[in-house]
């Protein structure tokens, strides 16, 4: 009779060493830009991104399409902007396997305008700090639309919805940043990290005053020897004084997400070298 049950056992062991080759991760997502997921030569060219860099296998991971529509929602109340379906490129990867620090990973080959620094200071506006993001484009993009789909695909693994006011922050920041790029030539990095520093002043001194907002930000591109206009400085504060309005909202996000992603590296409670000591205390009680 032992050696009977002691075979069961080893059978329940050798089954769950086996990989069930098909299922699908659930921390991992990709979002495709409409004109990109249309297209199977562009199509191969991001998969081609995300697998080298990420060392992820697709065919077990979801993916979901970004339409210009969803976009336009985003981009028409910030730019004027409207993108037809044939103008959406930028493409994402959400691994929240890795999740221990937010991290932006970019295809600089391709992606022109945002940088990683400022789709973290973004996603980090909207409450996000763990993850580690790819983007790219089958063709040089500017890299605006991809934050649309990365807020998306933080919901479909979280499912967890953000809310409108913390996306139009975060959208209205990355915006922002492009437009002051494109138009006064200023570094990307140097505004990223102007935007950043700010933000941080202002989170923690509660600033909520416009002229406040703008001060800080006048004495920091004096200091600092950044070139833009009082204009950009002005978008800049519009925008600041945004995100630091839907905090209330980012830190209800940020608790229904939060055991989530505490959990998410997790097995769901299997341990195998717990199974292990089981078995051996099994077999030792019989």
């Amino acid at each position: 009779m032992k050696k009977i049950t002691i075979a069961i056992l080893a059978l329940i062991l050798v089954g769950m060493l086996i990989p069930t080759g098909f299922a699908t991760d659930s921390n991992l997502v990709i979002t495709y830009g409409e004109t990109t997921n249309a297209n199977s030569d562009y199509k191969s060219i991001v998969d081609a991104f995300f697998t080298s860099q990420a060392n992820v296998d697709l065919n077990n991971v979801n993916s979901k399409v970004i339409t210009a529509d969803q976009v336009n929602q985003v981009s028409s109340g910030i730019t004027g902007k409207s993108y037809s379906s044939s103008q959406i490129y930028s493409s994402a990867l959400l691994d929240l396997n890795d999740n221990d620090n937010l991290q932006v990973s970019v295809d600089k080959s391709k992606i022109t305008t945002i940088t990683g620094d400022m789709y973290i200071s973004a996603l980090k506006s909207a409450g996000i700090t763990s993850g580690h993001v790819y983007v790219t484009s089958p063709v040089q993009a500017t890299g605006e639309s991809a934050l649309a789909g990365i807020m998306n695909a933080y919901e479909e693994v979280t499912d967890v919805e953000i809310p409108e006011t913390v996306k139009e922050a975060a959208n209205e920041e990355i915006y922002t940043q492009a437009e002051i790029v494109e138009n006064s030539g200023v570094d990307a990095d140097s505004l990223s990290q102007l935007v950043d520093d700010v933000k941080q002043e202002v989170s923690n001194d509660n600033v909520t005053d416009h002229d406040t907002i703008v001060n800080i930000i006048n004495n920091y591109v004096e200091n600092n020897n950044i070139n833009i206009t009082n204009n950009d400085i002005e978008n800049l504060a519009n925008t600041i004084e945004q995100v630091q309005n839907v905090q209330g909202d980012v830190n209800y996000y940020k608790d229904q997400v939060s055991g989530f992603l505490n959990d998410s590296n997790s097995s769901g409670g299997f341990s195998l070298d717990g199974l292990f000591e089981w078995v051996k205390t099994f077999l030792n009680g019989n």
